[in-house]
């Protein structure tokens, strides 16, 4: 029997579907086998952003606009599969944030969770409900879904950061509201570091009562997550595929620090070669320390400080540094955890 359609049965199917078209309907059958496909088939493309490249056009954005009318002075860092979409990876947004001494990023809330780690420069500060931190390089520090939050640099000097927010996630769900107040900066209700004391030092106040998933602790310093990492590589050997590989966390639950999106840091040692690495979270990282090279598939990055790049969702990759490296990076693993579809697999 000949396996081509016979030209009666095709303009008859045709019709069928142009008639239940009419009333937005469609033929499951026709799409199957491209909706629900044997691997992950992301439109995510490996990817890195070189420092030394996005740097000058960083300072040239803070020549061109402020930050009070960009009310963010962000240079998007668009995944080239999803251009336009103002999207890392398919579910995760990540941008390089500016702001020159004097400046105020103007106070708004929003329902999308955000992270801020720190890049370059020193000596600005965040405000998250009420509460400023100043900011060094390797800092991670969370902005809770639906809190009052601005920046201010009173240094001498320009300060940049990574953003990552689940954007497409929230805007998945129809669930984008935003604020601003009428004021540009919120009042400072607290003391800096009060967070910090209160759910940063293994402890937590008898009397506390969460109230949200987020993590209460919004700072997360760059210096104990090194000793931490340097402690974990004096203990022992590293992961064979990732090396020495901690998450953040929500010290009142240990649940992940964002609800939306995880949050690591690794230490590969020096010399560091690993084993092929796969998993279903796509994820965009941040080089803090060190150089080395990034296998994505059939393409190679050679990395080296304040670069990022990103791996997509079940691509083998493989990692190697020439010196002791240190990589922060962020996926929406949480997600993909809470709904039983994270996936890995080791070589």
């Amino acid at each position: 029997m000949s396996a081509v359609m016979q030209p009666n049965v095709a303009a008859e199917r045709q019709a069928f579907y142009d008639k239940i078209d009419q009333a937005n309907v469609a033929p499951l059958w026709e799409v199957l086998h491209a909706i629900i496909t044997p691997t992950p088939n992301t439109p995510c493309r490996p990817y890195l952003w070189q420092w030394d490249l996005v740097w000058p056009w960083i300072q040239e954005a803070g020549r061109l606009i402020t930050a009070k009318e960009a009310e963010r002075r962000v240079l998007v860092l668009e995944n080239p599969g999803l251009r336009g979409r103002t999207r890392v990876t398919h579910s995760l947004y990540a941008g390089l944030q500016l702001i020159l001494p004097g400046e105020v990023a103007p106070a708004h809330r929003h329902s999308q969770s955000a992270l801020r780690f720190i890049v370059h420069g020193r000596g600005a500060y965040t405000a998250v409900e009420g509460e400023r931190v100043t900011m060094r390089p390797g800092d991670f520090i969370i902005t809770p879904s639906w809190t009052w939050h601005d920046h201010g640099n009173p240094s001498a000097e320009p300060m940049v950061w990574l953003d990552g927010l689940d954007i497409a996630i929230v805007e998945l769900l129809d669930a984008q509201f935003m604020e601003r107040p009428a004021a540009e900066s919120q009042r400072t209700t607290r003391t800096e570091g009060e967070s910090f004391a209160r759910f940063g030092n293994t402890m937590l106040p008898v009397n506390f009562k969460p109230k949200s998933k987020t993590s209460p602790l919004f700072w997360y310093p760059y210096e104990r997550t090194r000793e931490a990492l340097a402690e974990l590589a004096r203990a022992g050997d590293p992961h064979p595929c990732y090396g020495h590989k901690l998450k953040f966390t929500n010290p009142a639950t240990g649940g992940w620090a964002i609800p939306t999106i995880g949050s690591f840091m690794q230490l590969l040692p020096k010399g560091f070669r690993g084993r092929p690495y796969r998993a279903t979270d796509s994820t965009c990282y941040s080089v803090v320390e060190g150089r080395g090279r990034m296998t994505v598939g059939s393409e190679g990055f050679a990395f080296a400080p304040k670069d990022h790049f990103v791996v997509p969702s079940w691509l083998p990759h493989v990692l190697e540094a020439d010196d002791e490296a240190v990589l922060f990076s962020f996926s929406d693993r949480p997600v993909q955890e809470a709904l039983d579809l994270w996936r890995e697999q080791e070589s």
